[in-house]
């Protein structure tokens, strides 16, 4: 079985004027144009009445080398999603008002093909193989991991921050 090891759990939250659609569309582009391949895991809607409440979970993949996979977990919870109409630049336009909150966890996966797992004397290299020859490749792949996310992050923050001073 591969090796996994949770790296770094980051949050964003924002609550206010937004437009779902462009947000959802913006994280989406995001992880395509950084070269992951991204499934949609699961979708749930419910109508309330303050709004509609729409939770969604991402796996995001990108394969980094034949030892090394990037695998990041995206939680999203929206709760009180409502349509407004907001003024930009003279001319009304259709958005949302509510709560979004974006979990992300990055995971680095060595030997993500479980080749290292036919028997216990190649568990054995495997350990070996990590811990004495390539422990600077694996903090190389860690940082990568934890920049993926932070980037995630702040260019959400960044969207967030921009649509809701319109």
């Amino acid at each position: 079985m591969a090796d996994k090891d949770l790296l770094i759990n980051e949050k964003v939250e924002f609550n206010g004027v937004f437009s779902f659609e462009e947000a959802y569309a913006y994280a989406f582009n995001w992880f395509k144009d950084e070269g992951f391949g991204l499934i949609e895991e699961r979708y749930s809607e419910k109508v309330t009445a303050s709004g509609r409440d729409i939770k969604f979970e991402w796996s995001a993949k990108k394969g980094s080398s034949d030892y090394f996979d990037i695998d990041l977990k995206v939680k999203v919870e929206v709760e009180g999603l409502s349509d407004v109409e907001v003024e930009i630049e003279g001319k009304k336009k259709k958005s949302n008002k509510g709560k979004i909150a974006f979990g992300i966890k990055g995971v680095l996966v060595k030997d993500p093909s479980s080749a290292w797992d036919e028997s216990p004397f190649y568990k054995f290299l495997r350990d070996v193989y990590n811990k004495y020859i390539i422990p600077g490749r694996i903090d190389s792949m860690e940082d990568r991991v934890k920049d993926d996310v932070r980037d995630f992050k702040e260019k959400m923050k960044i969207f967030f921050e921009i649509s809701g001073k319109r």
